[in-house]
């Protein structure tokens, strides 16, 4: 833990940084349906065959382009991916935390957790913004048509991905790195350093997760998911809500700060106290919950 200070923002996409399912704003509309329409053939098929859900929308997806002969290509979906639309402030709020960090010494990293799809997201205006992004994704055969799901991200999944940051173990394919034992003092990212960012009930688990390992919790709501964030809270699933707002001087943005500001001034009494420790000949205990 000694060294610079890192701390981690884990965000859910679809109606966390953007404003409905990243597939409504040009994927679907490109196969002449309605969303609900899409989702709805997409959800029953997944119930009749008892197939994941996130399995069933990916299959979905590719039947409907062949029955339209709509193309489905990385780069079709990477360009679905301009069309979406953010909530108030978010294209400028990475930017405005990474410097706020900086000028408490703290490094900030940002990474995405998602049950929709990267291609789309690889196509976004705030991609760049991400040391990874965790998402559904297809693998493509050599004609650039997907024929096989790449990786799924569903709800119980997201977790393994926190243990990922946490490691430092960023590549999906590395399942041996991030199942070994690791010293608390080796991994990359403490729990206690990580914010999560979330919108309801398919974030539930990474949510419990942050507050069961010292992290923290936030659910942002838009006024159609009010009582749901709020439910989130009155059960102790998250420790705080807001509304979608990431503007400059938002109530979400201070109490963000707030969490950051409270995680470098703890970093820093940990490394005091461990300076201390050692000079007397003591063992060094961790601050941080040793999982595996």
């Amino acid at each position: 833990m000694e060294g610079t200070t890192i701390v981690a923002l884990l965000y859910d996409f679809d109606r966390t940084l953007c404003t409905q399912d990243m597939q409504n704003y040009a994927f679907i509309p490109s196969l002449g349906m309605d969303p609900e329409d899409f989702w709805r053939e997409a959800n029953d098929f997944g119930r009749r065959e008892h197939m994941d859900g996130i399995l069933a929308y990916m299959y979905t997806m590719i039947r409907k382009c062949r029955e339209k002969g709509v193309p489905l290509t990385r780069e079709s979906l990477r360009r679905c991916g301009e069309s979406i639309v953010f909530f108030p402030g978010v294209e400028g709020w990475f930017d405005r935390i990474d410097r706020f960090g900086a000028l408490l010494g703290v490094q900030v990293e940002h990474y995405v957790i998602s049950s929709g799809l990267r291609e789309i997201i690889d196509g976004s205006a705030i991609a760049g913004h991400f040391k990874e992004i965790y998402a559904s994704e297809f693998y493509y055969d050599g004609s650039g048509w997907p024929v096989w799901p790449k990786l799924a991200v569903n709800f119980t999944a997201k977790t393994q991905f926190v243990y990922r940051i946490n490691k430092g173990v960023l590549d999906v394919s590395d399942d041996r790195t991030l199942n070994a034992s690791m010293p608390d003092d080796s991994k990359r990212v403490p729990f206690t350093n990580m914010i999560y960012l979330g919108d309801g009930l398919s974030d539930v688990p990474c949510m419990k997760m942050m507050r069961a390992y010292g992290g923290q919790a936030i659910a942002v709501y838009q006024a159609s998911n009010r009582a749901g964030v709020e439910d989130l809270l009155a059960k102790g699933r998250v420790d705080y809500i807001f509304q979608a707002d990431y503007r400059a001087g938002s109530a979400l943005e201070a109490t963000v700060q707030d969490i950051i500001r409270k995680m470098a001034v703890t970093d820093r009494l940990w490394e005091e106290n461990a300076r201390q420790v050692r000079s007397i000949g003591g063992d060094v205990l961790l601050g941080q919950v040793g999982l595996f």
